[in-house]
This record gives structure tokens, sequence and C-alpha cells, in this order.
């Protein structure tokens, strides 16, 4: 094939990819991969599709000594191709989940906040790297789902992330970025082979292209018939497990006890993928299912998923994220401003539409605390006879996690309301008195 031709085929893989989308934000690293698909787009876009809306981001995790000479080189390619690039700086926090887990949460939620409407994300994993996140998936001892590996289309946050370069390989690339003259810059960590993926990639991969050349083309064959039959059962199954999930997203074990062994597997997974957890092994799905849904009634089991937890309340299960705790906390408030809660747990806010509580005295402190001791006696609007806060949360059904993340509002040492649950009679707002209309923009944990 002549050096034209083999840059036709990988700009048309591309294009046909990318065809019903006119706005485009490109994962750039740097790195040879998103070089070539970022040159593409720009020969696209100069060539095919003029009207194409183009752009390109450098995620900064500040992880490597050369993070900032990765970050130049990316602005003056971006520059010569004139294409807009934004550099999100990102702090990455290891101490919860890891550093590959950390940097990847922040990444993500970088790329999703600098999305906008209609635009996808473009990033540029390749069939090499299909075949790589297979033979891991293999390692593990996952199914289907798992040996699906990566799509080409997939929903990422409320938008859209798109792989174009999926069916071109590694050796394409090199050869495009040796003929279109690219430079780019080299991670040195990805020459380490004690690292799974760079393993398969400098010693394992490049033997088994030498005695089977079609490889990796027939590993991403399988991938996508795995997806097939994924996409199917997805289907299959969509009806139960809508019927077995709540308003808060949390699935019946009644339900799953009803269905065989094999159905109550695939529904977790799927219960599981729906809330953007990595498909777990069987090893873990059986610890969930029998050290947390089947555990003993009084137990309070939890599985720990990647960065997530997953807990059994009044015989259904929960997926949370990894919480922080937040109970010896205690926040001022003026209320006239937005309160920010800790750890991501919303915000309060004043407006006519909120829970109504009495206003302050001039002489209360009014602050928001999410721990009360559990024999405070509560007398909740609505009820004749008082409460222990601890009765309460139980007789309302509030989940043990949520009882020290709820925000209590206190006016001195007096409770006035757990926001969003429950008015005490001594915060009911009585004749004249305007009150305070409390909204709690909260995240359901």
């Amino acid at each position: 094939m002549s050096d034209e031709a083999l840059c036709d085929e990988v700009i048309q893989q591309i294009d046909a990819t990318l065809e019903n989308d006119s706005r485009i934000l490109v994962a750039f690293s740097g790195g040879i991969d998103s070089t070539v698909l970022l040159h593409a787009l720009m020969t696209i876009k100069g060539d095919l599709r003029p009207a194409l809306m183009l752009r390109a981001v450098y995620v900064h995790h500040g992880l490597s000594q050369h993070a900032e000479e990765w970050a130049e080189h990316c602005r003056r390619q971006c520059e010569q191709w004139n294409i807009p690039l934004h550099v999100a700086y990102v702090s990455v926090d290891p101490s919860q989940v890891g550093i590959e887990a950390a940097a990847r949460a922040v990444r993500y939620q970088a790329l999703n906040d600098l999305l906008s409407d209609n635009e996808v994300l473009v990033t540029a994993q390749h069939r090499d790297d299909q075949c790589e996140t297979f033979l891991l998936a293999l390692k593990r001892g996952s199914g289907p789902a798992g040996l699906s590996a990566m799509p080409e289309r997939i929903a990422f946050g409320d938008y859209q992330q798109v792989r174009p370069l999926l069916d071109v390989s590694r050796r394409q690339i090199e050869d495009y970025a040796r003929i279109q003259k690219l430079h780019w810059v080299d991670d040195d960590s990805n020459q380490d082979a004690r690292f799974d993926r760079n393993f398969l990639r400098l010693d394992v991969l490049p033997v088994l292209e030498q005695r089977w050349p079609q490889f990796s083309r027939m590993v991403s064959r399988s991938a996508s018939l795995c997806a097939e039959q994924e996409q199917l059962l997805d289907e299959l199954l969509a009806p139960i497990l809508t019927q077995q999930v709540d308003s808060d997203g949390a699935i019946a074990i009644d339900g799953l006890l009803s269905v065989s062994d094999s159905q109550r597997r695939a529904l977790l997974r799927r219960w599981l993928s729906q809330r953007g957890v990595m498909m777990p092994s069987l090893e873990q799905l059986e610890k969930l299912w029998w050290e947390v849904a089947l555990s003993q009634q009084d137990a309070e089991p939890i599985l720990k998923l990647g960065e997530h937890h997953v807990r059994r309340y009044r015989q259904r299960l929960y997926l949370l994220p990894v919480m922080q705790p937040v109970d010896e906390i205690q926040l001022v408030w003026d209320g006239q401003s937005k309160l920010l809660l800790p750890d991501s747990l919303g915000a309060l806010v004043i407006d006519e539409s909120g829970e109504v509580v009495r206003s302050p005295q001039d002489d209360e402190l009014v602050t928001v605390r999410f721990s009360a001791p559990g024999n405070l006696n509560i007398h909740m609007v609505g009820r004749t006879h008082s409460r222990s806060l601890k009765k309460l949360w139980q007789e309302l059904g509030v989940p043990v996690w949520r009882r020290q993340r709820t925000p209590l509002l206190f006016y001195g040492d007096t409770l006035i309301a757990a926001l969003g649950v429950f008015v005490t009679v001594e915060g009911q707002r009585q004749g004249e008195d305007a009150g305070w209309n409390i909204v709690y923009r909260k995240k359901l944990y």
C-alpha cells in the first residue's frame, strides 16, 4: 500500500466513525496515538468538513516531572495546527483508591466539566489497546461483559465518548506518524514492564503477532461478538432490572432471590455497570451476594468495588461512593449565601420553593451539623409524641450511612430540622414569621 493510501485509510476510518458529530473535543496527551488522531481530524476539517468544530484538551495531572514539558509541547502543536487547546490542571489524591484510579477519576471529571452541548469526547485508543484490554479481562477471569473490552461509542457522564481508532492498528498509527513527519512525546513509564498493560504490549503481543499476524484483529472481532451478546442480554434483562431498582438506585434483594444464579449475576453486573463501576470478577460478585446481600440481618456489611462501596439496608443493595467522615464537622450559616456542604454532599440555599422553618432569633447561632446524640429526644412536626433520634431514623427508613450525612439545622443547641427529612416542633414557623425556606440540593447516597 502506498503512503498516501495508508494515510487515507486512517482518515476515512476516523471520518466514518464521526460522520454524524459536528463538535469534537480531543483528549490530547501529546503521545503518538492522540497526535495522529488530532492531525487526522485537522485534515478532515481542512479537506472534507470545514464546518467541523474541533478543539483539544491536555489534562495536567502533575504526576510526572515532565508534565509541564508535555503541556508546552501540546500548546505548540495546537498553535501550529490552529486548534484551540485547553490545559486542565487537576489534583490527584491517591489516599483512598490508589494513584491510577484517582488520576482516572479526576481526569474524567475534568473532561466531563469541559464538554459542551452536542460535543463528543474523542480518545485515541486503537486496535492493539483493545487487544490488551481483552487479555487483561481474560486474566481477571471476566465473562462476556468484561471481554467486550472497549466500545467504539459509549456514554460519558452527560455526553458521549467515541474511539474512532479501534479498527486501526498500532503499526498503522506509527506508519501514519512517520509519513506525515509528526512529532510527539514519549512517556518513559510506558516502557516499564512491571505494569501489566506494558508487559503485554512490550513482551507478549509482539510474539503473538509474529506467530499470528492477524491476532489483534481477531481479538477485536471476538470483543465485538461479546459486546453484541451483551447488548442482546441488556435488551432482554432491562425490563426486569427496571422493576427491581428503586428511585434511589438501590436494587431489591428479594427480586434477586427469585431468579436463577446466572440471571442474578447478569442483573447485578448490569446494575453496577449502569452506575459506572468497572465490571466485577465472578469472585467479587459472589462476595457481594453471600457476604453482603445474604449476611446476617443485624450485620452492616460493606464490600469495596474500586471507587465504590456496596451496602445493604432493609433488603436492598445500595451502591455508594467512598465517603469521608463528616460527623465532626460543624458549619456556621448566615442563611443569606449558599452553604456548600463537605464531601460533595450538596448545598443549602434559601429559596421560596424550599422547606419552611422558623427564622432564628437574633441571639441564636445557626449551625449545620452532621451528628447528634442518638438518644436526643425529637418531637417531629405531625406527630403527637417525641422519639429518640435513633428511633426516628429507623421509623423513617433512613439508611445508616445517611444518618450521619444528613445536614442537621441547629439554632443554638436546639435541633430545628433534619433537612430533607423532617422539621421539629421547635423549628415550626409561627404567626407572622416569614420563616426560612431552605432548599437542600443533595446527592442521594
